[in-house]
This record gives C-alpha cells, sequence and structure tokens, in this order.
C-alpha cells in the first residue's frame, strides 16, 4: 500500500463508493475497507430508494420525514436531501441501476410512514443492485484503488487538522496513510448490539476515533430498530423483512392470530407495539402474513425473502413467518454539515457513520440510501472545488507503539461508544422530561 494519496475514503458501502465516483478523476483516491468490499450494509438493503416524484409531493415527502424523526430532524438537510433525489437517481441510472419498471416507467412502491409511493426498487435487493453497480464503476477508475481487509485505527491529525489514517493492513502490518483529505463513510453500529441486521464488523470505529480526538457527535441516542427481522435460534446476523412487505399489503398478528397494529405506521412505532404485544403473548416473536400479496407479486417483488424464509422451513406464499425487531440502523453519528464537514478540518463523514440532522430521532424507510448518496456526493464536490494542495510542512509524527496492544483498544472503543450512546440517551430523557413538566 502506497503511504500517500489525495483522498483516502474509509468504506465500501454506498455512500464511499458514490462519493469516490464524483471526484475528479485525476484525483489519486485510496478507499479501505474493514472486510470484503461487498460485505457493507448497503448491500443488505432490500426496500428502495426514495424519490421525489413531484413538485405536488415535496410538501407530503418533508412532512413524513419529519414526523418520522419526531421533529428532531435538521429543515435544511432535509430539504437537501429530497430536492436533490431526482439528480441522484439519474446518476445511478447513468451508472447502470436498474429499477423497477411498469410499462417502460419506472415503478414506485410505499412503505411503513409514507403517505404516497414514492420508492424505487429492484426486486427486494435494490441495495445490492445500487452498490454493486458503484463498486463496478469504482474498479473501472485507474485512479481509485480498494484495499481490502484493511482496517482503520486511528486518524493522523494535528492542530485539529486531518492528515490521513492509521491502518492494519490485510498482513496485519500497521501503517500511516497520509492524505490531503479523509472521508469517513465507515458504517454504523450493528456489531455492538446481539441483535442486528447489520454486519458484525461495523462496530462504530469512526464514532470511537471521534471519540478519542474530540470530534463532535450528535444524536448517538437515536439507535432505530427495525420492527419485523425473521425470528430464528440460529447466531449471527438477523435476517430483515423489509418494510415493504408491509408496504404492499403484509399484516401483523397476535399469537390468537388477531391483527393488533396499523403496519404503516412509522418504524418506532410499530416496534414498540410488537414489543408490547410479544410481552403480552409471553412469546419471543410475533406473526407476520403475506396472504394479502399474490403470490406472482411475492415471487416477482420479492424473490430473495421469499427465498431465504423457504431455507428457514417457512413458505410465506402459504404460511405466517415468525417475526421479532432487531436493531437496524444508526440515526446519529459524527456531526457533519451540509457538505460532510466535520468538526475538525480536512475530515469530512457520510453515510451512516455521519449525522447531518436528516433522519431527526427515528429515520423513514428508505431514506437511508438516498441520504449517504446526496452528501456523498456533495462532500466530493466541496473537495473538489477546494483544490487544495498537501498540507506543507513536516507530517504528523506516526508512532507505530501506540497500537501494539490492539485487542484492548477494540475493546476500549466498544465501551467508549456504548457509554457515550447511554450518556446522551439520558440527557435526552432528562431534558424531555424537563420540556414535558414545563409545558
Amino acid at each position: 500500500m502506497d503511504r500517500e494519496t489525495d483522498v483516502v475514503i474509509v468504506g465500501t458501502g454506498a455512500a464511499g463508493l458514490f462519493g469516490a465516483l464524483q471526484l475528479p478523476e485525476s484525483t489519486k483516491i485510496t478507499v479501505i475497507t474493514k472486510d470484503a468490499a461487498e460485505n457493507s450494509d448497503s448491500f443488505l438493503a432490500q426496500g428502495g430508494i426514495c424519490m421525489l416524484r413531484s413538485e405536488e409531493d415535496y410538501g407530503p415527502y418533508y412532512e413524513d420525514t419529519m414526523k418520522a424523526g419526531h421533529y428532531r430532524n435538521n429543515p435544511q438537510s432535509v430539504e437537501m436531501m429530497i430536492r436533490s433525489s431526482r439528480q441522484i437517481i439519474d446518476l445511478l441510472i447513468g451508472y447502470g441501476v436498474e429499477f423497477e419498471r411498469q410499462d417502460g416507467e419506472l415503478a414506485f412502491t410505499r412503505e411503513g410512514g409514507h403517505s404516497r409511493p414514492r420508492i424505487l426498487f429492484h426486486e427486494d435487493i435494490t441495495g445490492k443492485e445500487i452498490t454493486g453497480k458503484l463498486l463496478n464503476q469504482v474498479r473501472k477508475r485507474s485512479n481509485i484503488t480498494i484495499y481490502e481487509h484493511t482496517e482503520m485505527i486511528d486518524i493522523l491529525c494535528q492542530d485539529n487538522i486531518c492528515h490521513g489514517v492509521v491502518v492494519v493492513d490485510s498482513h496485519g502490518n500497521v501503517e500511516p496513510l497520509y492524505a490531503r483529505d479523509t472521508i469517513f463513510a465507515c458504517g454504523g453500529i450493528g456489531g455492538l448490539y446481539r441483535h442486528s441486521t447489520n454486519f458484525s464488523h461495523l462496530t462504530g470505529d469512526g464514532i470511537a476515533i471521534a471519540l478519542r480526538h474530540q470530534i463532535a457527535l450528535k444524536d448517538v441516542n437515536f439507535v432505530q430498530i427495525h420492527p419485523t427481522t425473521l425470528y430464528s435460534k440460529k447466531p449471527g446476523r438477523s435476517f430483515l423483512i423489509s418494510e415493504s412487505v408491509r408496504g404492499e399489503g403484509a399484516l401483523l398478528y397476535n399469537a390468537r392470530m388477531e391483527r393488533f397494529v396499523d403496519e404503516l405506521l412509522p418504524r418506532d412505532v410499530v416496534t414498540h407495539a410488537i414489543e408490547e404485544q410479544m410481552e403480552k403473548d409471553g412469546r419471543p416473536y410475533v406473526w407476520l402474513s403475506m396472504e394479502k400479496i399474490a403470490r406472482e407479486d411475492i415471487l416477482g417483488h420479492f424473490p430473495n425473502i421469499y427465498q431465504r424464509c423457504l431455507e428457514e422451513g417457512y413458505d410465506v406464499t402459504k404460511e405466517c413467518i415468525p417475526v421479532v425487531p432487531g436493531q437496524h440502523y444508526f440515526m446519529g453519528g459524527i456531526q457533519s454539515d451540509l457538505d460532510g464537514r466535520t468538526s475538525m478540518e480536512r475530515l469530512y463523514a457520510v453515510g451512516e457513520t455521519s449525522c447531518n440532522g436528516v433522519h431527526g430521532a427515528n429515520r423513514l424507510a428508505s431514506n437511508s440510501l438516498l441520504e449517504s448518496l446526496v452528501f456523498a456526493r456533495r462532500a466530493a464536490l466541496d473537495i473538489a472545488a477546494a483544490s487544495r494542495q498537501k498540507l506543507p510542512g513536516e507530517r504528523v509524527r506516526f508512532e507505530p507503539e501506540k497500537y501494539t496492544d490492539r485487542k484492548t483498544m477494540q475493546q476500549e472503543n466498544r465501551k467508549m461508544v456504548l457509554q457515550e450512546i447511554e450518556r446522551m440517551k439520558k440527557a435526552y430523557e432528562q431534558q424531555h422530561n424537563h420540556d414535558v413538566k414545563c409545558g
């Protein structure tokens, strides 16, 4: 691995890959990922990606996003995301992404929290379709190099300026990687939880590094639980049953096969209803029925879900499946502005590891891919517009002796992130209770 690059991007999810593609081809870009390039949560996204269909839908789309986020959202970020959506979709189609069409026109579906259909999809593997096509495009660029199984363990910084990252390469060597600009696109925190839809290696590394270097964080107490993951006694990542299944008519039943909630309410509301019902029933799951969805629609729209449930012993065209809430998405993260800038100069954060306030306290379904792409593009354009030279003078000193006990450092990182989530959660609850008391 070269020890010097123009831009280093940490992560091969949708945000990292899309950001790399938006930078000029004259820019030397190094992309690192902790695991295989395909093992990012972006590849797992089933439901779809939102798009503003018309000016008439702007108000409802904006309100749906704000309502789902309990109005804790940043209005400017929400507006930027929605207004940019059509341009992002056009770019994706230009990269070869194929969305479902009807009579040659883009087809839209609806999910929980949405007042109308505005979600583009590709079967039930939209994330794989988008991120896979982005990865193919990145691999064609001669100016972009991807290093897999390469873990960021620290940043190189001085006087609140980021000079790059410290990595452990695929051979176990600790190396400095100096960069003019650094983009964190290193995903969420699912690996910190026992039950999660995330890959286990996503452990909030960017958040831990931010804590170690006093980089501003925002809303890390906002952790989203997805209402419906397939209940299984098998260990490992929980399999997500997409929001769009309920958007197409799937129903939730209790132990007596009685419907107990409006399935299209926002995720946190449905999650709470399921948890209450499980407690009443004395069971670790509730039932999800697809009986209202035609068999051909299940096989056409949800083939991956159909096949995975078959592997677990359930035929969703004939019977209910057991589902249970699981940790799914991280709305908080490293505080970033509309261009992805953080409180440290020359360090950007985009995607799930960042927090620009789009999602508020609870993400609206299928906003995650769109949000990641919109602000990854803006970060890349900001970097390109700056036309910065490499930092002059003596480089930040690299001290490899600091990283001899990496196992202890990893344990400390996990503990720090979870403690910060709990600290912010308590502070938020205290403030909320105070606001209620004061009327």
